[in-house]
């Protein structure tokens, strides 16, 4: 299915703007050193303003023409939204040119009764959204392309049809370069049925390899495609609803009916969810998404669905939802664990791992972290951040050095007062709270690692102070008398 968007710049303007309906409008942009119309409203075309004149030559003929300038870019961008719109009637949507999408719809028509009503949904949809389109269906990219754009007749070319229906549009309808239209049309052959029996050769002769290669590929003779504009995920379900959807129990059932149905899909591959998003296609174009994650590959309908649960309320149906697709983003092998004879009571370890998921589906991803050692001797770089539950541990925790619970993202200076340079501090000021030391034990140096980057060494010391509470502090480089030396604190012992 080709769909031809021929004033799509100015629909897309006259959506946001109601009060430029029906006064000539035109789109400008700098090409070169001249600023030229890019696209005209038919009001605007009707007054002899057309697309490629200068735009000081359209402001002549007309003076009171509204001018939108610098919005080339917008084009594409609209294309490619509009594209993702269509992903509720086809899986395969991609963006042709820049004024048209391309739809692969096989097997979709049936949906919607046939192919007459699967054509009239989209263009009254789209239409009815502010868009002036026109849309046409055959087996071919090149013959739906000719029929949208110069068909006089039908909008839906039976299979095999494609001769007949081109026969009495013009060469252009054949996508070819101007140039070789012209050439056609200079030698008497105006429409295609003059020229398309033709010997091969003669018409490469005249017109060139590419425009005979089109002709093909509109006749079917020759295999074309187009990208999509998003892939479907490998993993993904869909599940159009025959009438809008609005209730939070009518949401439940869809995310239920489509977990089941990708769990099982993941399971016979023997992977399991990562993280999953869900779609909604609202019936006012827009679509909502929603987003889980899990700690470990994860197979379990009931648990996903606990944590879809917890987001339905950011779901906002508006007048309805139609269609609902599901996701896979991320999956990973799941791990298969060995089941014991006896099932003993709190032994089941994928129970720690769901109630994480949930607490992180309230409450956000950032309030739960696993850490893990590094192979570093800088305590900044001596740990990281888990990616899942599972990660396993590469590099054994240092156990020969005490080390704080908690440790500090950047060290944060203190005021200290010490007796003697080496000697560990008397006393302390965190954040206006002064401390007095009871206990001390250090130094302790620890280098930076010259390789990664340049500085001062670091002194720390495990101070304790009067209520008994223990701070890792260091002294940053040599004591020097003629400047005081930087003191930080750097964590909190348990």
């Amino acid at each position: 299915m080709s769909i031809w968007f021929p004033s799509l710049l100015v629909d897309w303007k006259r959506i946001k703007r109601p009060e430029f309906a029906g006064i000539p409008l035109v789109f400008a942009d700098k090409v070169g050193n001249r600023v030229v119309v890019t696209a005209s409203s038919a009001e605007a075309g009707a007054l002899g303003v057309y697309p490629g004149m200068p735009l000081a030559d359209a402001r002549a003929i007309l003076p009171e023409l509204e001018v939108v300038e610098n919005q080339g870019h917008r084009n594409m961008v609209l294309l490619r939204h509009l594209g993702q719109w269509c992903i509720r009637y086809s899986p395969l949507a991609g963006v042709d040119g820049e004024d048209g999408l391309l739809l692969d719809i096989s097997g979709c028509a049936h949906l919607w009764g046939g192919e007459k009503g699967y054509l009239k949904e989209i263009v009254l949809r789209l239409r009815g959204a502010g868009y002036f389109v026109r849309a046409a269906i055959s087996d071919t990219i090149g013959a739906s392309w000719a029929v949208a754009r110069f068909g006089k007749v039908s909008p839906i070319v039976a299979s095999g049809g494609e001769l007949e229906a081109l026969s009495p549009l013009p060469p252009m309808a054949l996508r070819l370069e101007a140039l070789s239209s012209a050439k056609l049309i200079k030698l008497g052959l105006s429409k295609i049925s003059l020229f398309i029996h033709m010997p091969r050769s003669v018409l490469r002769r005249r017109i060139g390899e590419a425009a005979v290669e089109k002709m093909e590929q509109a006749l079917g003779m020759r295999e074309e495609s187009f990208t999509p504009v998003e892939l479907p995920a490998e993993f993904s379900g869909r599940l159009p609803c025959l009438e809008p959807v609005r209730t939070r129990t009518a949401i439940e059932i869809a995310i239920q009916k489509l977990l089941e149905g990708l769990c099982k899909k993941l399971k016979g591959e023997g992977l399991g969810l990562r993280s999953a998003r869900l779609l909604s296609y609202r019936i006012d174009g827009k679509v909502l998404e929603t987003r889980i994650g899990t700690g470990s590959p994860n197979i379990s309908v009931s648990h996903l669905n606990k944590l879809f649960s917890l987001k339905i309320e950011e779901i906002a149906p508006g007048l309805g939802i139609e269609l609902f697709v599901l996701e896979g983003l991320k999956v990973e092998d799941l791990k298969v664990h060995q089941e014991s004879m006896w099932k003993v009571l709190g032994t089941e370890d994928s129970g720690m791992a769901e109630l994480l998921d949930q607490i992180s589906g309230k409450f956000g991803a950032s309030v739960i972290r696993r850490y893990l050692p590094q192979p570093y001797h800088w305590p900044e770089r001596s740990v990281k951040v888990a990616e899942s539950l599972d990660e396993p541990v590469l590099t054994p925790w240092r156990t020969d050095r005490m080390r704080p619970v908690q440790l500090l993202g950047i060290p944060e200076a203190v005021r200290v007062s010490a007796p003697i340079p080496d000697y560990p501090p008397m006393l302390f000021i965190y954040r206006g709270v002064k401390h007095l030391v009871k206990k001390a034990d250090g130094p302790e140096r620890i280098e930076r690692e010259w390789w990664l980057d340049a500085g001062e060494h670091r002194d720390y010391y495990q101070v304790e102070d009067e209520a008994g509470r223990r701070y890792w502090l260091f002294r940053s480089g040599h004591y020097d008398e003629k400047k005081t030396s930087g003191w930080f604190i750097h964590g909190f012992f348990a």
